[in-house]
C-alpha cells in the first residue's frame, strides 16, 4: 500500500469533518443558551450548512444533542485539565490545582467553553433518555476527576463535584461580577481548608 493510499484511508471525509463540525457548533450552543435555546435550523446555520443538511447526519434532534454533551464533556474536561497541570507544574497539590482551574473567573465567564454539567445540569432531568444517559455519563466523569485529584483516604468526590458545580451555578446566577466572583473565592478557600493537602 502507497503512503497516498494509506493517508487517503486514515483521512476523514468530507461528510465526517461536517459532522464533525455540526457537533462542535451544537456543544459550543448547547453550553452558551441551553438544550432549549438550541434549534436544528440555527445550528446549521451557525456551522454555515443548510437546515436541509441536517438528516444526513442524524436521525433527530436528540441524536444531535446526545452527541452535542459528549462532545461539550469531553472538551470542558480537557480545558480544565490542562489548567490543573498548569498549576500543578507550579507546585499546586492535585486538588488545589483542579478547585482553582474549576472556580476560576475564567470558568464564570466562560460557559460555553467549559463544564457541561455545571452550565447544562438544572435543564438535564426534562431532556430526553438518550440525552440523559449521556449527561449522567458527563456527571461520572467529573466525579472520577475530583477523586482523581483526592487523597485515597478522602472519599468525598461526589460531595465535593456537588460543591464545584453549585457554587459555580450560583455564581452565574449572580453574574460575572464582584458578587459572583466572592462566592467563587469563598466557595474555594473552604473546599481547601478542608480538603486540601500539601503537594508531596
Amino acid at each position: 500500500m502507497s503512503e497516498y493510499t494509506a493517508l487517503m484511508n486514515t483521512a476523514p471525509s468530507r461528510k465526517q469533518l461536517t459532522h464533525d463540525r455540526i457537533v462542535t457548533t451544537a456543544a459550543k450552543a448547547i453550553r452558551r443558551g441551553g438544550f432549549h435555546g438550541v434549534g436544528v435550523a440555527d445550528i446549521m446555520k451557525e456551522a454555515g450548512l443548510t437546515h436541509g443538511g441536517f438528516y444526513a447526519h442524524f436521525a433527530s434532534r436528540n441524536a444531535l444533542l446526545t452527541e452535542a454533551l459528549e462532545r461539550a464533556g469531553q472538551e470542558g474536561a480537557s480545558r480544565v485539565a490542562k489548567e490543573v497541570e498548569t498549576r500543578r507544574r507550579q507546585g499546586a497539590s492535585a486538588f488545589r490545582a483542579l478547585v482553582d482551574a474549576y472556580l476560576s473567573e475564567r470558568h464564570l465567564g466562560a460557559p460555553e467553553r467549559m463544564c457541561a454539567v455545571a452550565a447544562l445540569a438544572s435543564e438535564i432531568p426534562r431532556q430526553s433518555p438518550e440525552v440523559r444517559k449521556a449527561a449522567a455519563q458527563r456527571v461520572r466523569d467529573l466525579i472520577a476527576m475530583v477523586a482523581h485529584s483526592l487523597p485515597a483516604d478522602v472519599p468525598s468526590a461526589p460531595v465535593i463535584a456537588c460543591q464545584l458545580v453549585g457554587a459555580l451555578q450560583l455564581s452565574r446566577a449572580l453574574g460575572d461580577n464582584a458578587e459572583g466572583r466572592a462566592l467563587l473565592t469563598t466557595t474555594r478557600n473552604a473546599l481547601l481548608a478542608q480538603f486540601d493537602r500539601p503537594a508531596p
